[in-house]
């Protein structure tokens, strides 16, 4: 139903189907005063503004969610944008209700796509307002879903914006929370805007799957029912392709093309008991292989939302892999609803799910660990940590359980422990063997920590650690035994940083970045910026924002390599082609310049012995203009336009093509070396990932001319 037609009587009979018992007149005398409200104003779309609180309502009762917070939906924006008061809110609807609107009102002013200080300060207060009432984040998750649905009437650059913010900070946050549905359709309307090329190929090669294939969904669901039949287990079995933008993020994770990818397809058998999970998996895997390592059992060890389910992933006689999801009726409506949970009705009361988590103890384990002394940055690297990723379950040698995020290692594990036992920690055993620190822990290993006296952190640490606590105990211990050194080389890098803005950085200047930046004086910001936590960019945009380079602002292709003397010239190794992004290295020719190669260049091996002639360079930080040209090796199926499609591609993800040869030329394929120019190492990732996904492409891969010969590196 569109939101223009819901009517009072339409979002009553919404409610009323979950919850006969619902306060008919409330809901009804807050519909109308919402109405009265926001009489004479109206949407981009040109659509009357009150649309928009009654579609945010209707969202929610998809949730079968309590009146309190229907009635806040449709009130959330009339203490904002109209001349209702809180006063009044509260004397017509209750404390409840003005609490709740108030709470959205504060949440919507938060600005959370701003610069990282900010954010994590905004990280701070979304927390603060959400451990009030979780019904406050609902609200605002629904009202974002809706507003990304009507994204299109928007002006461009405020779309972008928007899905920016939605894929940094709501999707994820309604993933954390458990909404799994929510996360998943936020990330795709995202992903919509933000990368229209990449999805369109990605449901380009949906299309010519299904049309190889046939219907893989209902020949699979079908064969399973068969197998439960068989096994006298009552359940219900759903099939679907998964999001354009779930599969997207796999192929960037893992690397690999579409046609290579095993997570496209995922099931989902709901069962009459836990014990009929068990019994489930079982008939899965005596018809299909399981792949090893793909299973996770959130039932014995459920997520910190309530989350329960058997996860494994079996493949079929063609190699073929597929996700299955196994759970019961009340933990498929908890992973549906997540926290939500809580407040939602099933049949006419308040649903009393044994798995629903209590919201203030989900929220309190969320914040416990980022106490009032932790300085932003490290705090909001903290919970982004915690808000992206899935945990893995191990113990100590005691058998008490820690949850850590997945990928730690048992440097996360020491400091999960204790800083003191991380910052001393000099190796480590996973199940009873001796392990490399860097080593990934799986869910059920033990992990036992060897700790020597003298020990400290080490640089390399940063690279292994994966959760926020770890990073800012090395950060910390860095900082203090580095310190001297750190502060002297900060002082230089400050004063090149100003001098490229025609600025000094005086004491004063200093003084006046630490307290805008909340730091402990001038040596703070020196030390950080020597330990590469601050940009010399941050330091200066920090007191003349107008002169810092800005992030939309191109950098001039003359000062593109930060590290030459003054009125020294540069040029790429024809070799390596290096781009923005990439790390490298200048090696000096006289009265020629500096050639920069990729620090991974072979040719670097023939100046090993002239260590004199080697420069430290990076890239200068901020956009680059698309005039780096770089070499695709693409092998491509001879037929008509395909190499035409492949250009058009290639032109829409604004790369153009400088020149193009004819390696191979055989009866069913064809394989070239094309030419384009880049603006950055993230738009050749970019660019490589659309031509991967377009069926026609057989093979991507960088093409580097070392020496006289040519040959061919794989990107990864």
């Amino acid at each position: 139903m569109n939101s223009a037609d819901i009517t009072a009587d339409d979002l009553i009979a919404l409610v009323q189907g979950y919850n006969p018992r619902t306060n008919e007149p409330l809901i009804r005398a807050a519909f109308d005063y919402g109405a009265r409200m926001h009489e004479g104003q109206f949407r981009h779309s040109g659509e009357p503004y009150f649309t928009h609180p009654v579609a945010v309502a209707a969202i929610l009762t998809e949730q079968q969610l309590d009146d309190a917070t229907i009635i806040t939906a449709l009130l959330h924006d009339t203490i904002e944008d109209t001349k209702a008061s809180y006063a009044e809110v509260q004397s017509l609807f209750g404390g409840e209700v003005a609490e709740l609107v108030d709470g959205v009102t504060k949440l919507t002013n938060l600005q959370l796509n701003s610069t990282e200080t900010k954010q994590a300060e905004n990280f701070r207060k979304l927390f603060m307002a959400m451990s009030k009432d979780l019904r406050v984040i609902l609200v605002k998750l629904a009202d974002r879903l809706h507003n990304m649905r009507t994204i299109k009437s928007m002006r461009p650059d405020k779309q972008i914006k928007k899905a920016r913010e939605t894929m940094d900070i709501y999707a994820p946050l309604a993933g954390r929370m458990g909404m799994q549905w929510m996360r998943e359709e936020l990330e795709d309307l995202a992903f919509r805007v933000l990368n229209p090329e990449a999805r369109a190929s990605i449901i380009r090669r949906f299309i010519t799957l299904q049309r190889d294939t046939g219907d893989v969904i209902q020949r699979i669901t079908g064969d399973m029912r068969v197998e439960l039949e068989k096994a006298d287990i009552e359940a219900e079995v759903f099939g679907r392709a998964k999001k354009p933008y779930s599969i997207w993020r796999k192929m960037e994770e893992k690397e690999q093309s579409f046609s290579r990818l095993s997570d496209i397809y995922g099931f989902r058998v709901i069962t009459a008991s836990e014990e009929d999970c068990y019994r489930t998996l079982g008939a899965i895997h005596r018809r299909w292989r399981a792949v090893p390592g793909r299973f996770k059992d959130y039932i014995s060890q459920p997520k910190t939302n309530g989350y329960r389910s058997i996860h494994t992933t079996v493949s079929g006689r063609d190699g073929k892999r597929v996700e299955v999801q196994i759970r019961t009726r009340q933990m498929h409506d908890v992973a549906e609803t997540g926290v939500a949970a809580h407040w939602s009705y099933r049949d006419g009361v308040r649903s009393r799910n044994p798995f629903a988590v209590d919201p203030a103890k989900w929220i309190s384990q969320l914040t416990e660990q980022f106490d009032a002394e932790t300085d932003h940055e490290d705090f909001l690297e903290a919970v982004k940590l915690e808000m992206y990723a899935d945990q893995v379950f191990c113990f100590t040698p005691k058998g008490d359980v820690v949850k850590l995020p997945r990928g730690a290692t048992p440097i996360d594990f020491a400091y999960a422990i204790h800083t003191r036992i991380g910052n001393a920690c000099v190796g480590a055993k996973v199940d009873g063997m001796r392990v490399p620190l860097w080593t990934r822990i799986k869910n059920g290993q033990s992990i036992e920590i060897t700790t020597a006296q003298g020990q400290t952190p080490q640089v390399t640490w940063l690279d292994i650690a994966t959760t926020g606590k770890a990073k800012s105990a090395i950060r910390r211990s860095l900082r203090e035994v580095d310190r001297e050194r750190f502060i002297k080389l900060g002082r230089e890098l400050a004063r090149s940083a100003f001098a490229q803005v025609g600025k000094k950085a005086t004491d004063k200047v200093l003084h006046t970045v630490a307290k805008n930046m909340r730091l402990n004086g001038p040596d703070e910001v020196l030390a950080r910026l020597g330990s590469s936590e601050l940009t010399g960019r941050e330091v200066v945009e920090c007191v003349y924002p107008d002169l810092a380079p800005q992030k939309g602002e191109q950098i001039d292709v003359r000062r593109a390599v930060v590290g030459l003397e003054p009125g020294q010239s540069f040029d790429r190794a024809p070799c390596c082609t290096p781009l923005p992004g990439e790390r490298i290295v200048g090696i000096t020719f006289r009265g020629k310049g500096v050639t920069v190669h990729a620090i991974d260049c072979d040719r670097l091996s023939e100046y090993e012995d002239q260590p004199e002639r080697w420069l430290d360079l990076r890239w200068h930080d901020g956009s680059h203009p698309a005039v780096y040209t770089c070499a695709l090796d693409i092998t491509i199926g001879n037929g008509a336009g395909v190499l035409g499609r492949v250009c058009t591609l290639i032109g829409e993800a604004s790369a153009n093509i400088s020149d193009l040869e004819f390696v191979e030329r055989k009866p069913d394929f064809y394989r070239l070396v094309v030419y384009v120019d880049l603006r950055d190492v993230s738009h050749l990732h970019s660019l490589m990932s659309t031509l991967e996904a377009e069926s026609e492409v057989a093979d991507v891969s960088r093409h580097r001319n070392m020496s006289m010969g040519k040959t061919v590196e794989k990107t990864t």
